[in-house]
């Protein structure tokens, strides 16, 4: 006789598994909640307190840890004296498990306590998953109701080979593996420490069709443990999203949360081409626009607010890829929907940002804490102190300048980004390069920002001779002394923040 154990938290189709089963001629065995489906739906099912002729006890903590269940599943058959053991304990075959766990995902997104949390950590299911996969060649595992229907179907038509019992198997581990890391995770937040192992526990959510370029693959997953602009966004429109798209939003999104003011940002393979603070919607997005009107086009905007009638006008006047806002009133809607392939996405700026940044190296993984909430010095440096408007340029330059490949500057008037320099290995370059792209632009008046300090006195010079009135940068240069006094000779004031923001 084969024994088939189920025992679900997903009830999903199970009653319709179980009598497939029975037709194939497997006696049934099962415990609480399940057991009770398949009994009010007719089908002959076996307790397992009645079959290991042991209580079920400790609240349902302990029911399935038996060696008449863990025997039936890790035996060799094809080992004489593993026959031969289980015979002489009259220990049955269960050659099919299946098991899906308790919701400790769901009651932890719920934020029940942690009483709860902990009732909600699986023993008995992942025990006998690990069991019936280590045993794949003899056990078929099923973890999930979509499995079912081919199970079934292959047991029928006896094709289930050595092949497919292996990737039931790896499924099975790759559940219990995501299922320890988030309570491991859990654990981490709550004691706020790190062991000496650490497991991301990823849930895939879609394959993407390709990554960075048409010849890479790529997937999309998500992490359970983490809440915050990607995480619940919703898609109102447009093409499927892309690898390139969900990279560039990031930093976009990312650096419109940034801000409690209004603020639009623009965003061009994953660097900001400009960024405009704005009474109003339009205001903030026409600001941003005319930061830079080229890099814009096919790029990504996103804005901290809600998109209205007018700004949706004004965004349909070119072509992108997409757009990322708070809201979108109905006439936006309206006015944006006959841009069929532009992707519409509703974010809620109310979540945090990442606190942890993840880079996998060659065999090896860099984690580092996010660029977030460091607390920025303002030291003056020079004789000439910033007006209360280069102050507020010098907070916002320095928002946007951690956002940009180093070595970054950033130039700023009044809540506008005039340039954007970044990606160079010299700093120079990266200011040259602001200056040469915009020839006719005035930057009488403007604010310098710098992820870094300067290593010589060359930016500032130039920087002055353009009309550049205020500088921020962290300082910590052994030649600070002579940016200093490229300042003063050029009446510009300079403050330093002590926080550096590469971005590699």
């Amino acid at each position: 006789m084969s024994y088939a154990l189920l025992s679900v938290t997903d009830k999903e189709g199970i009653g319709s598994f179980a009598k497939g089963l029975v037709e194939l001629g497997y006696k049934i065995l099962s415990t609480g909640g399940t057991l009770r489906v398949l009994l009010e739906e007719g089908i002959d099912a076996v307790a397992i307190d009645q079959y290991t002729g042991f209580p079920e006890m400790l609240d349902g903590r302990v029911k399935t840890l038996h060696p008449k269940v863990h025997g039936g599943l890790l035996y060799r058959r094809d080992l004489p004296e593993h026959v031969k053991t289980t015979e002489e304990h009259g220990i049955e075959s269960i050659d099919l498990v299946c098991i899906n766990l308790y919701e400790f995902e769901k009651h932890y997104h719920a934020g029940h306590d942690e009483a709860t949390l902990i009732e909600n950590i699986d023993i008995g299911g992942p025990s006998m998953i690990r069991s019936g996969a280590k045993n794949f060649k003899d056990v078929l595992v099923v973890t999930s109701p979509a499995d079912y229907g081919e199970v079934l179907d292959r047991l029928k038509a006896g094709t289930v080979d050595y092949e497919y019992r292996r990737s039931l198997a790896m499924k099975a581990f790759s559940l219990t593996a995501y299922y320890d890391g988030m309570i491991s995770r859990y654990f981490q937040k709550q004691v706020g420490a790190e062991g000496d192992y650490r497991t991301l526990a990823l849930k895939k959510v879609s394959e993407l069709r390709y990554g960075e370029n048409p010849h890479q693959g790529a997937s999309l997953y998500a992490d359970p443990m983490v809440e915050s602009y990607l995480t619940d966004f919703e898609q109102l429109q447009g093409k499927e999203l892309s690898y390139n798209n969900f990279n560039d939003m990031n930093t976009a999104i990312a650096l419109a949360g940034e801000f409690d003011e209004l603020v639009c940002v623009g965003l061009k393979h994953a660097t900001p081409c400009g960024v405009a603070l704005g009474e109003s919607p339009l205001e903030a997005y026409t600001k941003m626009f005319e930061a830079d009107p080229v890099s814009i086009f096919g790029g990504i905007v996103a804005i901290n607010g809600t998109v209205d009638g007018p700004t949706a006008e004004k965004m349909a006047e070119i072509f992108l890829e997409v757009v990322a806002a708070e809201d979108y009133t109905e006439e936006a809607l309206k006015v944006l929907s006959a841009k069929k392939n532009l992707r519409l996405l509703k974010v809620n700026f109310g979540h945090q940002p990442l606190k942890e940044e993840l880079r996998m190296v060659s065999g090896k993984v860099l984690i580092q804490d996010a660029d977030v909430n460091a607390e920025e010095g303002h030291e003056l440096m020079t004789e000439k102190s910033p007006t209360e408007g280069e102050k507020r340029d010098m907070d916002f330059g320095m928002k946007v300048v951690k956002y940009v490949r180093s070595n970054a500057v950033v130039l700023v008037k009044d809540g506008v980004t005039l340039g954007i320099g970044g990606g160079e290995t010299s700093r120079i370059w990266a200011l040259e390069n602001i200056f040469n792209h915009n020839p006719q632009r005035d930057f009488k008046d403007s604010v310098l920002a710098s992820d870094a300090f300067f290593p010589f006195d060359d930016c500032v010079r130039l920087a002055a001779s353009k009309g550049v009135s205020a500088v921020v940068q962290p300082g910590g240069s052994i030649r600070d002394e002579d940016s200093v006094k490229a300042c003063n000779e050029h009446g510009m004031s300079m403050v330093a923040t002590g926080v550096r923001h590469f971005k590699h």
